[in-house]
């Protein structure tokens, strides 16, 4: 087998959620970024007993002051030595507020020592999805006001709708809100997840990922990846793309001779956007992803055969199916660790 480039020491910040059981959040991140050669260090913002999907959970969510207090103990021992930040759900404003405060403070100090590139944030803006929020309304404005101090956003399809006050109802309309984003927020690099639109060139059952990152004037260089939909709800899918981009950009960023010396590793004008380390860095995010996902669903056939009737009321005997589909769900990560690391199938990034 062909092994790809080590990915060079990278030490990152992931901030997110936590679950005792399943993946999703964290879970996710720091076994996906550990197994592809990172020190990830992990500030989780919630400890649930698993994830919300499964309808009933138990835990606690942690304050903007336990956020603080731990970051501020991180920078005591100096442990605070992060090349990058990732950062995913944060349950509610003043803990968001705070996480923020996180990334600026190492943006700062890597302006301070003179060393540009050396810090990057990849800012996941977790508020909604499929036209609804799952986070308080004031959640948003800050989000907004955050976004102008990352490097790289990851929104899904609602979110670029409310970073953006652009309704996507098509690619152009796509292309206008990655335009806005670009000229409002100056933000380098954008990538919108799970893009649901018809398109001549789009298979039916398909979804794509689109991408950008600007030029020193604040236009748009965008590419899309159309890959093929599975027919089955995955919890962690976002947290996973996240965590995946995180490697694989530092990974196409550090391929390229200097870049990795400049100011959120902003391509020069005068590369393609089919050239971009981003368009090449998520080429790689959804192969692996593809895989797993391929794999967790082949997995979950064989037990749907396995499944055990209850005793219970009818009641009862349903709430039991729906948890163990939930568990069945769950994203096949650790069985499948060359999926990661060198997946087979390839997907290529063309033109908007």
């Amino acid at each position: 087998m062909d092994e790809d480039p080590p990915v060079p020491e990278t030490r990152v910040l992931a901030v997110a959620s936590h679950v005792v059981s399943g993946y999703v959040g964290n879970k996710i991140a720091v076994f996906s970024m550990q197994s592809l050669g990172c020190d990830v260090a992990a500030l989780n913002t919630v400890q649930f007993s698993n994830h919300t999907g499964y309808g009933q959970w138990t835990g606690s969510k942690v304050s903007a002051q336990e956020i603080s207090d731990l970051f501020r103990g991180l920078k005591q021992s100096y442990l605070d030595d992060f090349d990058m930040m990732l950062s995913g759900y944060v349950p509610g404003a003043e803990a968001l507020e705070a996480v923020g405060r996180i990334a600026k403070e190492l943006r700062d100090v890597s302006r301070e020592n003179q060393k540009p590139g050396s810090f990057f944030w990849v800012l996941d803006p977790v508020m909604g999805d499929n036209g609804n929020l799952y986070v308080a309304r004031d959640v948003v404005p800050v989000y907004r006001s955050l976004v102008p101090h990352a490097d790289l956003i990851l929104p899904n399809q609602f979110e670029a709708e409310l970073l953006s006050d652009v309704k996507i109802e098509d690619m152009a309309s796509l292309g206008r809100a990655i335009q806005v984003m670009h000229e409002r927020y100056a933000i380098p690099h954008i990538v919108i997840t799970s893009v649901s639109l018809t398109h001549p060139d789009h298979p039916v059952s398909s979804l794509s990922v689109v991408g950008s990152t600007m030029t020193s004037d604040r236009r748009a260089r965008s590419f899309k990846i159309v890959f093929p939909a599975i027919d089955c709800y995955f919890s962690g899918t976002g947290d996973m793309f996240a965590a995946l981009t995180v490697v694989r950009m530092r990974e196409a960023v550090c391929a390229t001779p200097g870049l990795s010396g400049v100011v959120s590793w902003q391509s020069g004008d005068e590369v393609d956007a089919l050239d971009l380390p981003l368009a090449k860095a998520c080429e790689k995010v959804l192969a692996s992803m593809h895989e797993v996902l391929t794999k967790t669903r082949e997995a979950m056939r064989r037990g749907e055969g396995e499944m055990v009737n209850g005793t219970g009321t009818d009641g009862e005997e349903k709430k039991r199916q729906r948890l163990v589909r939930s568990k069945a769900a769950e994203l096949r990560l650790v069985r499948h660790l060359d999926s990661l690391r060198f997946p087979k199938v390839k997907f290529h990034a063309a033109r908007m």
